[in-house]
């Protein structure tokens, strides 16, 4: 199933996509649980989950439907507690990075087994019908494309052989990056420089993350082309891994890190990125 969050006037809506149609699904949502503070360190929709499906399924075509290309998309998940966020994990993403100096600035690039993985800021996180804004006109802005998953149940010391079971589904994820000295947190996480979509893809639908191809183009230039199978830590790995340092709960997110081919973008760019079994989406840039 393919769920995404979408803009209607004021209003954000849930919405099954079916051959460019969406569904709205919305009521559904009443089901869920309600919280007073202290709120939860999930997110509520991705953690019932496994309970919505199934009302959605039984909503679609008997409420509101629009075409996709006339919605306005958000990012699929709204409350994602951490964005785990996975360096270098291409080889030759790590070549690349090593003989660039306008990527590295003289430090050191290091494996990701050596330095781990990172955190990014939950406010840099956006949908594709929001422009990406760039406001250190004075630096590089890079895209970096990515497989990004999305837990849908908690997680603690999770063994490979186990990870898959606790990913409720995958979407395109973009780590936009200003390139500099300073730490890759801080580098990563201006606002809009997460994009998620355009949709949720449950993990029964996708399959086997290690086997998809992708791609990114600017303004209509390949920029990016690679198979998840090149990923030096895989999704279950990193998964493990992940889980090691920090309880992974419903609707966290991982990006799993970006091939060779990252590049520059300024205002007036437009990306166009797509990953096999997921689907394709354009991400404008503008000036902040």
């Amino acid at each position: 199933m393919r769920i995404c969050r979408f803009r209607l006037g004021t209003e954000d809506r849930v919405g099954v996509v079916v051959d460019g149609v969406v569904h709205d699904v919305t009521p559904a949502l009443d089901s869920l649980p309600s919280y007073r503070y202290p709120l939860p360190h999930f997110d509520p929709l991705i953690a019932a989950l496994p309970m919505l499906v199934g009302k959605f399924r039984a909503m679609l075509g008997n409420g509101p439907s629009f075409p996709l290309e006339e919605l306005a998309l958000l990012a699929p998940i709204a409350n994602p507690g951490k964005i785990v966020a996975a360096p270098v994990n291409y080889r030759k993403h790590l070549a690349e990075a090593q003989a660039d100096a306008a990527i590295h600035f003289n430090t050191q690039i290091k494996q990701i087994h050596e330095i781990g993985v990172f955190l990014k800021a939950n406010s840099s996180l956006i949908g594709p019908s929001d422009p990406v804004r760039l406001a250190h006109h004075d630096r590089r802005n890079d895209h970096e494309m990515e497989l990004a998953l999305v837990i849908g149940k908690e997680a603690s010391n999770v063994a490979a052989a186990d990870a898959l079971s606790h990913v409720a589904g995958y979407c395109i994820g973009l780590d936009m990056t200003i390139r500099g000295p300073e730490e890759r947190s801080l580098r990563k996480s201006a606002d809009t420089f997460t994009v998620m979509g355009p949709w949720l893809v449950t993990a029964d639908e996708l399959g086997d993350p290690g086997q998809l191809d992708f791609d990114l183009s600017v303004n209509g230039a390949l920029r990016q082309k690679a198979n998840t199978r090149d990923l030096v830590l895989s999704v279950p790995t990193l998964i493990e891994y992940a889980s090691r340092f920090y309880t992974l709960h419903p609707g966290d997110v991982i990006l799993t890190g970006t091939p060779e081919g990252v590049g520059p973008v300024v205002p007036g760019d437009v990306m166009t990125c797509g990953i096999e079994g997921i689907g394709r989406m354009t991400v404008q840039v503008i000036a902040a």
